[in-house]
């Protein structure tokens, strides 16, 4: 079994910046994808950025040159960093690792951008 647990949510203003940070636990293999999700209220979940063990990167247009995705093998974390936060951020985050054709979740981190 794997386990994510997130943490770094909270409420910032706009224009702010909030980090965000997953720790993974249990038993996966070294070849994995680690992603973060969002979903706002009354919206499907959606894929926002994505890292391989690698180090290959991708994201959603929303959050190009804003949010930087990045993970530290040695301690099976990924992080999300989110600069320039506009209100439409506002959801809850969750951690993800793709292995196969199985996927883990965290339980949800939640982002709120207001003033």
């Amino acid at each position: 079994q794997v386990q994510l647990v997130e943490s770094g949510g909270g409420l910032v203003q706009p224009g702010g910046s909030l980090r965000l940070s997953c720790a993974a636990s249990g038993r996966f293999f070294s070849s994995n994808v680690m992603g973060w999700y969002r979903q706002a209220p009354g919206k499907e979940r959606e894929l926002v950025a994505s890292i391989t063990r690698g180090g290959a990167t991708a994201y959603v247009d929303s959050v190009k040159g804003r949010f930087t995705i990045s993970r530290d093998n040695a301690r099976n974390s990924v992080y999300l960093q989110m600069n320039s936060l506009k209100p439409e951020d506002t959801a809850v985050y969750y951690c993800n690792m793709a292995m196969g054709s199985s996927n883990y979740w965290g339980q949800g981190t939640r982002v709120t951008v207001s003033s």
